[in-house]
């Protein structure tokens, strides 16, 4: 059995941190040791983003002091490399971060007046943030720029090429083509169908076929090499990455999933995944995209690679960087890392999230990558105004969309959950090309699921005009039509326009259980395009039926007060983009940020109020069926250490009932002040896997003096060592201000004052816990003391309250994987 009780319980077996030198603290860390990150079996062995630390200290002679009496070595003199680092799967501590900050901050600021070089080294401090913003709004607008184009080129690739050079897309390979009618725009002598370059011609049922075989051929190919790529280059690439970055945000640490490999890979595969036609979006990853390139930016600049609790305020910027390349709604990037994904937002980082997000519009709007002066494909103007009658179908709208959120979240968790569970988790592979397979198939057939899914909501958000000749808006001939501008009355649906209300029927259908699977497997898949592609379907629908049924009955009265025969009363598009709203607002919870990005994807204000109402809807609806978004439930079922700041706990249990160790628990394992020596230290560290001890004065007194880090007296020894001569085990370790007179003979002792927190956060052991939970959620804790009377008493760690939260709730406790 080993001694004491394990208070702060990392995987410690993953990272090596369990040996008692410095210089072997990766020793028991293999090839094998795995962890799972996303429901992805993952190695964790190296850490290419994070510079390892510094082992070469040097060696210094011994340090005479008075009559050749060997001297005290204080850590408070010299700064240790390594000492206030921290290990893989921990969390950071924020109070020490941000005092950290504010000590080189003064310090700046003092030395600023002595002359005019540290005045301007002053200057270039406080413009570095900006600096750093700046380019993160370059990197992540010409990455999603390069993005956007790649994936519309392969993504037409798939049904053809262009003789006059293949690196052209369907639309621009026809753009110059002087052979082009307006019937038929998308058909040019330049661009050529699969059919049409092996067997010469692109009709009957061989050409069909030919079509067909290519079209699955190139979703499998791009399918596969995307998943190898992840396997094989960055396991962290995978999913939407959200769910990650919100744990980092709050304070946790997972090497490598900024890191460069991660960004390079995520880049490539995210443009092979979209292309491959499987149900899933560039939206979410594109916010991994935009950490990794602000994680990367970090270490130019000193004052952010060294403190985890800046770069965590460059990385919420840059989460809205990654929204507002994704929907080019700068705004709406802002609010969404506000309100969905930081954990810690100054207002400072509110000012440089808004200018990060407008450099990357503004790059991204440079690149043009669609060709149309719009930052994302699917931009839309609405002209007629929508009627108050219309709140009623806005709103059965909104109910659709917190019903599908609901039931996509529950669906999307047990199918997951499977992945984790069974043999499906083991094969990636083959469950992506499995799903990529049938999806193709599937999706061929149906034109509405064969087009990419941005050009789907482009079609779906359209507003039928003069020009448009899609199947969609291929309404009856009336003879005394009157028209002004580019907008069309109500007008009978033909033939053409019931045909693709089946297809779209159909294709709602496949998309609602086809994404179920797909969101989760080892490729880049984000969730935004999929679900907005659900709630749009369905708004068209309605929306077409809205129209019918006010052209064919506007005398009634709901309709009899605004919509007069051959006025254009319903916009089936604006439906479509409530629609969008709604299930987009049903499976994420959204609610200000959504209404704001998709304001600034309409560009019109009259129609906040049709969204909101949807929005909200949406909302109550899903949260009466389930508390957690999507985001939020996978951060549950991967176990993350996320206190969750929507969740309220409203149990009366107090610190006592929370706090290890428990009755039947071994002591609490501590450290005191001036009664150990090394070797009884060391020993302390290398029979346990804690990550901090407490220092108390005595064992029989249990008087709590601080808390010192396991990682910090590794590294503190072990440079002592190398040091300092004269350091062996029996030297005396030292955690007080002053060290009583040795004996002449005695070897030197080592004072390691300076690596200890002289104030911990403490609690009584009858602190109410709701206190506790909401000092941990707003101070960002790592772990709290409990003591009473002053006298230590037991722990209590971030882990401890969401194991006892998911007790209260009915769940695993077990399931809490990382500290």
């Amino acid at each position: 059995m080993k001694k004491g009780l394990c208070y702060v319980e990392v995987m410690m077996e993953n990272t090596g941190y369990c040996s008692e030198s410095f210089t072997s603290l990766q020793s028991t860390a293999s090839d094998e040791d795995m962890v799972e990150i996303a429901g992805a079996t993952l190695d964790f062995s190296s850490t290419e983003d994070v510079p390892p630390l510094d082992r070469d200290y040097g060696s210094g002679g011994l340090e005479n002091g008075i009559n050749g009496v060997p001297k005290l070595m204080d850590l408070l003199d010299e700064p240790v490399p390594g000492v206030g680092t921290y290990e893989d799967f921990n969390t950071i501590d924020w109070v020490r971060e941000k005092s950290k900050d504010r000590d080189r901050h003064r310090e700046i600021a003092n030395k600023s007046k002595e002359s005019t070089w540290a005045l301007m080294k002053s200057i270039n401090d406080a413009f570095s943030g900006w600096l750093l913003m700046l380019l993160v709004g370059l990197m992540a607008g010409a990455l999603a720029g390069g993005i956007d184009i790649s994936a519309h080129w392969m993504t037409d690739l798939k049904e053809g090429v262009c003789l006059r050079g293949f690196w052209f897309n369907h639309e621009h390979c026809c753009w110059s083509s002087n052979e082009t009618t307006f019937q038929e725009r998308d058909k040019c002598p330049d661009w050529k169908s699969w059919a049409e370059l092996f067997i010469g011609y692109n009709d009957g049922l061989l050409a069909y076929i030919m079509n067909y075989l290519m079209y699955v051929c190139w979703a499998l190919l791009f399918s596969f090499l995307a998943v190898s790529l992840v396997r094989a280059f960055a396991p962290y690439a995978c999913g939407s990455g959200i769910p990650e970055i919100k744990t980092i945000l709050s304070g946790f640490i997972i090497r490598g999933y900024l890191g460069k490999w991660t960004l390079m890979i995520k880049t490539i595969t995210l443009v092979l995944a979209v292309s491959s036609g499987l149900s899933l979006g560039k939206e979410g990853p594109l916010v991994h995209v935009a950490c990794c390139c602000g994680n990367i930016l970090c270490h130019l600049f000193t004052k952010y690679r060294k403190n985890e609790a800046k770069r965590r305020e460059v990385l919420s910027a840059a989460a809205a960087v990654g929204v507002s390349v994704a929907f080019g709604a700068p705004i709406g990037g802002v609010l969404f890392s506000l309100e969905e994904v930081s954990y810690y937002f100054p207002l400072k980082t509110l000012w440089r999230s808004f200018f990060a997000a407008l450099v990357a519009a503004f790059t991204l709007r440079s690149i043009n990558p669609f060709g149309n002066s719009r930052l994302v494909l699917f931009y839309v103007e609405f002209h007629s105004p929508w009627h108050l009658v219309e709140l009623v179908p806005f709103v059965l709208l909104g109910i659709f969309g917190g019903i599908w959120g609901a039931f996509f979240i529950r669906a999307n968790i047990a199918w997951c959950r499977r992945r984790k569970t069974t043999s499906l988790g083991r094969y990636p592979v083959l469950e992506v090309l499995m799903v990529t397979a049938v999806t193709a198939v599937l999706a061929f057939p149906n034109s509405y699921t064969r087009m990419s899914t941005s050009e789907l909501i482009s079609e779906l958000f359209n507003d039928c005009g003069l020009l448009d000749s899609s199947q969609l808006c291929n309404y009856a001939n009336v003879t005394d039509i009157k028209f002004s501008g580019n907008t069309l009355p109500d007008r009978p649906a033909s033939h053409d326009v019931y045909t693709a209300m089946w297809q779209l029927s159909l294709a709602l259908i496949f998309k609602m259980l086809i994404t179920v699977v797909t969101f989760g497997m080892k490729v880049p898949s984000g969730l935004f395009i999929p679900s907005m592609a659900v709630g749009a379907i369905a708004g068209r629908l309605l929306g077409v039926g809205m129209e019918q049924l006010a052209y064919y009955h506007h005398d009634w009265v709901i309709f009899k007060a605004w919509c007069s025969p051959g006025a254009d009363c319903i916009t089936p598009g604006l439906y479509a983009m409530v629609g969008a709203a709604a299930c987009l607002g049903g499976v994420t919870r959204m609610t200000v940020s959504l209404v704001v990005i998709m304001f600034e994807l309409t560009g019109g204000l009259e129609y906040i109020v049709p969204l909101m109402a949807a929005t909200m809807t949406s909302k109550w609806v899903a949260d009466a069926l389930g508390r957690e978004g999507i985001y939020e439930a996978h951060i549950r079922l991967n176990g993350y250490p996320f206190l969750e700041h929507k969740e309220e706990f409203s149990h009366k249990t107090l610190a006592m009932d929370v706090m290890r160790p428990r009755r039947s628990d071994p002591p609490l394992s501590v450290i005191t002040q001036d009664g150990m020596t090394v070797e009884e230290v060391e020993a302390l560290i290398a029979d346990t896997s804690y990550s901090g001890f407490p220092v108390v004065v005595s064992h029989e007194s249990q008087r709590l003096v601080g808390f010192v880090l396991r990682r910090d007296v590794v590294i503190s020894i072990e440079n002592a060592r190398q040091r300092q001569e004269g350091v062996v085990s029996t030297s005396r370790v030292f955690f007080t201000e002053y060290t009583p007179p040795q004996p002449p003979n005695s070897p030197p002792p080592l004072k390691l004052r300076g690596i200890m927190d002289l104030s911990p956060f403490t609690v009584t052991d009858h602190t109410a816990m709701d206190i506790v939970v909401d000092i941990f959620r707003k101070l960002g804790l790592r772990q709290c003391l409990v003591t009473h009377n002053g006298r230590l008493l037991g722990i209590i760690t971030k882990k401890d309250i969401l194991k006892h939260m998911a007790q209260i709730a009915n769940r695993d406790p077990d399931s809490i994987m990382f500290n």
